[in-house]
Parts: C-alpha cells; sequence; structure tokens
C-alpha cells in the first residue's frame, strides 16, 4: 500500500466505505472552519495596531486564511461528491 492510500476491509459494503469517507471529509472541514476562526479573532486586534511587527503578523495571518478557505473550498466539494 502506497502513502496516503487507505485500505478498507473487502467485506464492508462501498456505500458504508463513502459514508465513512464523507464523514472524515465533513470532520476535517469543521475542523478547517474552527482555525479559520481562530485566524479571523488572532487578526482582529492586530488589524488596529500600526507597528511593523503587527502588520507582519497580520499578512502571514491573511495567507493562512486563504489557504484554509481554499482547503474548506475543496472539502464541500469532495463532500458533494462522495453523495
Amino acid at each position: 500500500m502506497n502513502a496516503g492510500e487507505t485500505h478498507f476491509d473487502c467485506s464492508i459494503p462501498t456505500y458504508l466505505v463513502r459514508t465513512m469517507d464523507r464523514s472524515k471529509l465533513i470532520d476535517r472541514k469543521h475542523q478547517v472552519i474552527a482555525q479559520i476562526q481562530q485566524a479571523r479573532r488572532e487578526m482582529e486586534p492586530l488589524r488596529m495596531r500600526a507597528d511593523r511587527r503587527s502588520k507582519r503578523r497580520v499578512r502571514a495571518i491573511e495567507e493562512r486564511l486563504e489557504k484554509l478557505m481554499a482547503e474548506e473550498y475543496r472539502l464541500r466539494i469532495e463532500i458533494d461528491q462522495a453523495r
């Protein structure tokens, strides 16, 4: 088995495997949403500051937010396709 592959017991019906996969995708989506909310909370007070360090931190958080939002979007699509 290669890295990243998932091995499922052949005795499990295919529709249950899809449901398990969908469940994992949904769990990950909830984790990503929580991370997005945390990043936004972290960024808010930094936006009010004018110092360079805060501005650098805001840029770093914005980059992280972009990646997280892209992942959430991808997860939404994968969840819809897993139906």
